[in-house]
């Protein structure tokens, strides 16, 4: 399909036309015009972003699809993982079925790019990044899915875990996963071990999952930092949630932010209300790449979520107190522009070139647009005319 989608507005408020042609953006610019065959699309005036971006979402967990259940784990992480384990035996409907539903959902917000972290367990072994695999499979020419192999369990105190991650790798998850290697695992140096040996190995990234807090958590971005730097694995380690951020003073907030700007680690953030969430502006101003994720979707660890990124920016600018125009707008582009590098995807953008994923976003402003969170207008995903308002087709 070739069409041009009018009437459209950037980020910085100019009015444009933009291009496809098959998967790819051909054009973009006010003098850009349709030629024979091109649909022609009024883009009503709305603001245009390339596809959203999920950074952080847990697609086999999910309970999207099912009845409503009630949330029945405790408040630490250890109770949650044990009443994950025993209630996904008890599931009426598969891994595959419910990530389906939820991926459906995710692409009619206007989602095109995630990474989902994938368990990995001596219980389910592989079967869950199986599931996740063929999921991924169906919906390959609409949206590009990274998998993370996680060790929800530990990586210590879960037997034969280093074994079952290389398995996961060799079976086609993306990355490598860790979770608190001192909350969780009560040993640091023997989880890292693990995981940057394996990273070293297969040539993969990590993301970490990082609940710690306080200075615990701060020693442990330490020494994640100095892992990166002695294997030169700038731009392939990301840290999710990384609470201890927004808890620590400013001097050595401001040590962290510069080792994770020159390890290139990006932060990863859903702004939960569990903790503070990381200073987000502070840190970007210091060269680290932050970047919104979902996290956990009506599952056993959270009744809350729906898959909306615009809706992920307001709640990230809400929790961190923005309320100027330019502060709203950038907790946007961590869920578009800044997400995309965090997963250090390519081919992403509103530039010839680029693929052609685009949404566009009603509203008076990029703030207003995120605040009010309309109804998206025109949804392309991969050159394809996903979704758009009946009479703006001309």
């Amino acid at each position: 399909m070739s069409l041009v989608l009018t009437n459209v507005r950037q980020v910085d408020g100019s009015v444009v036309a933009v291009r496809t042609e098959g998967k790819t953006i051909t054009a973009v610019g006010p003098e850009v015009s349709a030629a024979g065959g091109d649909m022609l699309i009024d883009g009503k005036a709305a603001f245009v972003v390339p596809g959203l971006v999920d950074c952080h979402v847990h697609l086999d967990k999910t309970y999207w699809g099912m009845a409503w259940r009630p949330h029945e784990a405790g408040a630490d992480i250890q109770d949650r993982v044990r009443t994950e384990r025993r209630q996904r035996r008890q599931l009426d409907k598969s891994v595959e079925v419910r990530a389906m539903a939820l991926l459906q959902t995710m692409l009619d917000n206007g989602t095109t790019r995630l990474r989902t972290h994938v368990d990995i367990d001596s219980d389910v072994g592989l079967t869950q990044l199986e599931a996740v695999l063929a999921a991924r499979q169906a919906v390959a020419g609409q949206m590009e899915i990274q998998i993370v192999a996680f060790p929800q369990s530990g990586v210590v105190r879960e037997p034969g875990m280093a074994d079952l991650l290389a398995a996961a790798l060799s079976a086609g998850a993306d990355l490598i996963g860790g979770v608190d290697p001192e909350g969780f695992d009560h040993d640091v140096n023997g989880q890292l071990d693990i995981l940057f040996d394996l990273a070293e190995a297969t040539g993969k990234g990590l993301d970490i999952h990082l609940h710690d807090g306080g200075e615990s958590g701060a020693c442990q971005i330490d020494q994640i930092v100095e892992r990166t730097l002695a294997l030169g694995l700038s731009g392939k380690v990301a840290i999710s949630h990384g609470f201890c951020l927004g808890q620590v003073g400013a001097s050595r907030l401001a040590g962290l932010a510069d080792g994770l700007a020159r390890a290139g680690i990006a932060i990863i953030s859903h702004g939960g209300a569990a903790a503070t969430p990381p200073p987000f502006r502070r840190l970007y101003e210091a060269g680290v790449v932050v970047a919104a994720g979902s996290d956990n979707i009506r599952d056993g660890w959270s009744p809350f979520g729906n898959g909306d990124m615009v809706e992920r920016a307001m709640l990230l600018a809400w929790r961190s107190g923005f309320r100027r125009d330019e502060d709203i707008a950038f907790a946007l582009d961590m869920a578009t522009g800044l997400a995309v590098r965090a997963l250090g995807m390519t081919d992403y953008g509103l530039r010839p070139g680029c693929r052609a994923d685009l949404v566009t976003l009603p509203g008076e402003t990029l703030a207003e647009a995120v605040v009010s969170r309309r109804a998206r207008g025109v949804i392309v995903r991969h050159g394809g005319l996903h979704q758009t308002r009946p009479d703006s087709i001309r």
